[in-house]
């Protein structure tokens, strides 16, 4: 063997020495690669199980919105036939104040236009206008007190 043989075997093995390093080095990425690859799995498999539940918490969420939404239609609703009821109750109230005040201003002696009239006149035709029983009554009960 000369000179050149030897010094082409041991390129030869310089360089089959330098692939084993590199073997071994790919080797053990190949094992980290695989590694993570379970735990992105496991992540993966993860993410998917708390993207289920999202859902379905989502789902019942929008559910109880929508009997809550429900619920307060019904409630507005009541509260609006309340305010209705009670807008009458109201402009009744302040037109039988209304007359009323008429009538005790009819009744002082020394206010304008209130003079020496008699009461029971302007209690007859109040009583007479007057739209329930409770306004007659009071009416009356006024009339008698004043004579």
């Amino acid at each position: 063997m000369g000179w050149f043989e030897w010094l082409a075997q041991l390129a030869v093995a310089a360089l089959l020495a330098g692939t084993i390093v590199v073997a071994l080095r790919l080797e053990r990425a190949l094992r980290a690669v695989r590694r993570d690859r379970e735990t992105l799995a496991d992540c993966a498999a993860g993410l998917d199980e708390a993207s289920r539940r999202a859902e379905a918490a989502s789902a019942l969420l929008r559910r109880d919105a929508e009997g809550s939404r429900k619920a307060m239609e019904g409630g507005v609703a009541a509260a609006e036939t309340l305010r209705d009821d009670l807008r009458y109750l109201v402009q009744r109230a302040e037109a039988a104040a209304d007359r009323l005040e008429g009538l005790v201003r009819a009744a002082r002696p020394g206010v304008a236009g209130g003079g020496s009239a008699p009461i029971a006149l302007p209690v007859q035709q109040a009583a007479g206008r007057a739209e329930s029983r409770a306004e007659r009554d009071l009416l009356v009960a006024l009339a008698r007190r004043a004579s």
